[in-house]
């Protein structure tokens, strides 16, 4: 008997990305390897990153983030189609990634874009890694278009969120969701903004300009506003490309409490995730023995 070919898809989830690093570390402790993976937002970063060998060294940086070492990758720019310009963030992956390939990555690899001149979803399965990934993750307003082959491309969750559909056309028979929008409407506000403000700094121009973008006192920021309307749109997609596209397993961390901007929380994140996959390993040893030929 041979196992089947197991699919994995990390969906969007702006800040809440980090718990695809705790899925993955979670996966691997349990022995489950996909064979083919795909990612929108930033679950085709992580994905990217993990492929080429650099996920311990994500975990590592993100883990270090807080609010003011976030704040010095963020090149502010209102003329460049996003308020930020996106170069000192591609400079890091470049730093660490090169000039990989996406087809020369050790699996078959795709990451999701939406072309924004047309709206059309576009799969990224060759060409240079960065730029693949720079495009899936080019959040509408925030990053500005990334332009390959010509066509200006945008964050992939405005077509598809969670890209189950992309691993069954790789010919996955067993498909793993990571759905980082399934508890979205559960979370204690309160109690978010509570935590939070324990965590605010406001000395130094750089942490205003900062806290004008991320407010964090309960009234919305700037990003917060684009972020949330995004997450909306995600989550209501989400759920209709999930119904008629439906994962086998889908693996669903507990992070809806957790802000989307909140880049600096990737510790409890990567501990949910790696939960959740404990959590769902009934379900995956089950699909597994089902579908074993």
């Amino acid at each position: 008997m041979t196992r089947p070919r197991i699919g994995l898809a990390l969906g969007s989830g702006v800040g809440r990305g980090w718990a695809h690093i705790g899925v993955l570390k979670g996966l691997e402790k349990a022995g489950v390897e996909a064979d083919v993976i795909s990612g929108t937002s930033i679950g085709a970063l992580v994905a990217g990153v993990h492929l080429a060998g650099h996920l311990d060294a994500l975990e590592s940086w993100a883990r270090s983030l807080n609010r003011m070492r976030m704040m010095r990758y963020l090149d502010l720019s209102m003329q460049s189609g996003g308020m930020i310009g996106g170069r000192r963030l591609g400079r890091i992956l470049t730093e660490n990634l090169g000039d990989l390939v996406v087809e020369h990555l050790p699996k078959p690899f795709i990451a999701v874009a939406t072309e924004l001149a047309t709206g059309h979803e576009i799969w990224l399965r060759e060409g240079p890694l960065v730029e693949a990934l720079r495009a899936s993750y080019a959040l509408p307003g925030i990053f500005p278009p990334v332009e390959i082959e010509s066509r200006p491309l945008v964050d992939g969750a405005l077509v598809n969120p969670v890209p189950v559909s992309v691993c069954r056309a790789m010919g996955a028979r067993l498909v793993i969701a990571v759905n980082l929008n399934a508890d979205m409407l559960g979370k204690d506000r309160q109690q978010m903004i509570d935590a939070q403000n324990g965590s605010k700094n406001g000395n130094g121009g750089a942490a205003r300009v900062l806290e004008t973008l991320f407010r964090r006192d309960g009234t919305p920021g700037m990003f917060n506003v684009m972020a949330s309307a995004l997450n909306i749109l995600q989550d209501r997609l989400g759920r209709s490309r999930l119904a008629g596209e439906p994962p086998d397993v889908t693996i669903a961390p507990r992070v809806g409490h957790i802000g989307l901007l909140d880049f600096d929380c990737a510790e409890e994140l990567i501990e949910q995730g790696e939960a959740a996959v404990e959590r769902s390993m009934p379900f995956l040893q089950e699909a597994l023995t089902i579908l074993r030929t």
